[in-house]
């Protein structure tokens, strides 16, 4: 399975290209010989295109011949969920699909495809339950975000282009994400599990990630919404425990569910203290190999290691 190593170039345009996850997609996407289109506010390169969802502006022109687009542009949702906060997270990731959505229909040549971001985040928390892209959206304000998310992209889908939905679990790399919040505390040695415990987490290295999306985007034929983690999802206590391996350090600090809430609000409790137990199904029968399939494997690879 080549994700992205075909001998075509092809021309992909990238929204959110400058964070966590687009720049290490970029990244790949230009060593494998493809042109790669930047949207972003700022541009600062001849390969930008400016364009300001909350606004409406986007040159549609920038989009036409592409082979596809994939969109990662949204608000950090790691951040305790304020009324304003909550707004952002949403309108940033609703108002730039839908534009985009929109765009596609005045192109005489559109993208052949369109990948979508997502979250598993829509299943809400799952408990010990095993969820795949059949599995129902749960409750909660995260679950209603990705809902809605998803829906803004439903005239591209109208307009004939292959929509897909990377349903993306927890991304794992030094460099940013929930790993990086996490690693200064468990240097020092008092890193440990959250609450009880018991929360599944449905993770994916950074580097399998963005093969994945590559792999969406220009080698499989799918559609809809894919589930984009590991085959391994473990327990947030197991999780700790080979942070702390991984590190040479102790893990066995419990932080109180109390004091998340206290500190982080809803946003701990639905994201936190929450937790789906996502299976990758799609993603296998289409052919993806992993790199990392296990998670002493990905946090090797996150830290440098391997």
């Amino acid at each position: 399975m080549p994700p992205a190593t075909d001998a075509t170039p092809r021309r992909v345009v990238v929204t959110g290209a400058t964070g966590f996850i687009g720049s290490a997609l970029v990244a790949l996407l230009r060593a494998a010989g493809h042109t790669v289109l930047r949207l972003t506010r700022r541009p600062a390169g001849a390969d930008d295109v400016r364009w300001d969802p909350a606004r409406g502006e986007l040159d549609a022109a920038a989009l036409d011949d592409a082979e596809a687009v994939i969109h990662l542009a949204g608000e950090n949702i790691g951040e305790r969920w304020t009324d304003e906060q909550r707004r952002r997270i949403l309108d940033s990731r609703v108002q730039g699909t839908a534009l985009l959505a929109r765009s596609f229909a005045a192109l005489a040549r559109p993208p052949r495809v369109f990948v979508s971001g997502s979250a598993t985040g829509i299943y809400g928390d799952s408990g010990d339950r095993e969820v795949d892209e059949h599995g129902a959206p749960g409750a909660g304000f995260l679950s209603e975000v990705v809902q809605a998310w998803e829906a803004a992209a439903e005239p591209a889908r109208a307009a004939g282009l292959r929509v897909v939905h990377p349903r993306l679990g927890i991304v794992l790399h030094e460099s940013g994400g929930a790993l990086a919040r996490m690693l200064p505390v468990f240097r020092l040695g008092v890193g440990g599990r959250l609450g009880s415990g018991r929360q599944w987490m449905s993770w994916i290295s950074r580097d399998d990630a963005v093969r994945a999306l590559a792999f969406l985007a220009l080698d499989a034929l799918l559609d809809g919404p894919v589930n984009v983690v590991a085959p391994e999802p473990v327990r947030n206590a197991d999780f700790t425990h080979a942070l702390g391996h991984a590190l040479g350090r102790p893990a066995v600090t419990v932080v109180p569910a109390f004091a998340l809430t206290l500190a982080y609000g809803r946003m701990a409790e639905e994201t936190l203290l929450a937790g789906q137990r996502v299976r990758c199904d799609r993603l296998l029968a289409a052919g993806f190999t992993f790199h990392h399939p296990t998670l002493d494997a990905a946090l090797r690879a996150a830290l440098g290691d391997g």
